[in-house]
């Protein structure tokens, strides 16, 4: 797996996949919410069994007095599907242009290229910036919109698909957990499957361990 960074947002993994991270907001995802996506030959398929509650257990550089600190970190999966399999009416969406925020540039923060798109039929509602390019964040938000499409197809209703999400997301609390990482003691547990790994394979992206 990539090491992560939101100044440089883009890159490839030694699979040869593609990533990004970038930020976008929805009506109903609490700020903070970070995506990061992956295409290639079977991304989808390495991180299917990665949803639900992530435990991290660490000892910050700072703590003097060795204290462990825990965070939690809820992951979701959805597969984006391609623009032949959701079809999306041009009349059902909102678009809109506005200034990047935060680092990227004079190009970014002075010209439109953060693009907010609003499904009228749904209410969804997404925004992307993290892309020096309006066309680049443009692609971005469709794709995640026609994620979130198809998320709510596999629903009858609205409150169906939100349950649907918070069946992989949880809540965060220890009987939602789906994995612990104990750096301090360099091992990775799943509560899923039983089975566990060292810290340092675990960081290396070696998953097939844990499933």
């Amino acid at each position: 797996m990539p090491k992560i960074s939101l100044q440089s947002s883009t890159g490839f993994t030694e699979s040869g996949w593609r990533w990004s991270v970038f930020k976008h907001e929805e009506i109903e995802l609490r700020p903070g919410f970070l995506s990061f996506r992956v295409s290639g030959k079977g991304a989808y398929k390495r991180f299917q069994n990665e949803p639900g509650g992530h435990r991290w257990q660490r000892v910050p550089p700072t703590e003097k007095r060795g204290r462990v600190q825990t965070s939690t970190v809820t992951v979701a999966v959805l597969e984006e599907p391609s623009e032949s399999e959701i079809k999306i009416d041009k009349s059902d969406i909102e678009e809109s242009f506005t200034r990047g925020s935060g680092a990227g540039g004079q190009h970014r923060n002075k010209t439109d290229t953060a693009v907010i798109l609003r499904h009228r039929p749904t209410g969804i509602l997404i925004r992307v910036e993290s892309g020096k390019s309006q066309y680049h964040n443009r692609v971005t938000a469709m794709g995640v919109l026609r994620a979130k499409l198809k998320e709510a197809e596999r629903a009858s209703s609205f409150r169906a698909r939100d349950e649907h999400r918070r069946d992989q997301v949880g809540s965060g609390m220890r009987g939602d957990k789906r994995r612990t990482i104990a750096v301090q003691r360099d091992t990775v547990v799943d509560h899923i499957t039983g089975k566990s790994v060292s810290f340092k394979e675990f960081s290396r992206g070696q998953l097939k361990k844990l499933y």
